[in-house]
């Protein structure tokens, strides 16, 4: 269709912004829907273009979602600060840190689009395990002087990844509600638990084989 001027009305055609408004269109639809139900005609409305700009421009949707979902934070660099206090309280301050991952505007659809979408998909779910073993949690198991560091640290991604499908994905009450506090206060003695107590016999990070 044109328009009295002579310009054609539809879809914004490509151009240097294209790319970065579909990947944010992207988050925004996986992180409603998850990778199952999320469309790439949704995410072409949502962004204002064309759905075979997004065939051009990233091939298909698992690898959209790949390039989606690239989590942007270096957690080596930000664990040192976590550990920046009194050892008592570095549970508290790890729930703290993993809650303002979350809730930071541009991470949270991100997140949730990726711990949806792991349900359902294993393209997900491998990114999802890559994030719990070689985010937070590893650069965790790399400052904790342990045999069993490893170990000790995916105990601690296994609950806080429990909380964050409560918090953010079931919206459960009143946890979904409560502050970043309240919920270090009673999250973090079980992290300290993990990373100090006697948890049975020494054990290898080593993979059997």
């Amino acid at each position: 269709m044109t328009t009295p001027g002579g310009g054609r009305r539809g879809r914004r055609p490509g151009g240097e912004d294209t790319r970065e408004r579909i990947l944010g269109a992207a988050r925004t639809t996986f992180g409603e829907q998850g990778f199952e139900r999320a469309t790439m005609r949704a995410i072409a409305g949502r962004a204002g273009v064309d759905p075979a700009l997004i065939h051009h421009y990233f091939g298909t949707k698992q690898q959209l979602f790949l390039a989606a979902m690239e989590v942007p934070v270096d957690f080596t660099a930000v664990i040192p600060s976590v550990f920046a206090g009194p050892r008592a309280e570095l549970g508290q301050r790890f729930v703290r840190f993993f809650l303002g991952l979350w809730d930071s505007g541009p991470a949270r659809p991100l997140l949730v689009g990726v711990l949806r979408s792991a349900m359902t998909d294993p393209v997900a779910a491998t990114m999802l395990r890559r994030i719990v073993t070689e985010g937070p949690v590893l650069a965790l198991a790399k400052a904790i002087d342990r045999p069993d560091a490893r170990f000790r640290a995916e105990l601690i991604g296994s609950q806080l990844l429990g909380l964050a499908v409560v918090r953010y994905v079931v919206a459960a009450e009143p946890i979904a509600s409560a502050s970043p506090d309240e919920i270090a206060r009673a999250v973090g003695p079980t992290i300290e638990r993990y990373l100090d107590a006697d948890l049975g016999p020494p054990r290898s990070d080593r993979p059997a084989g």
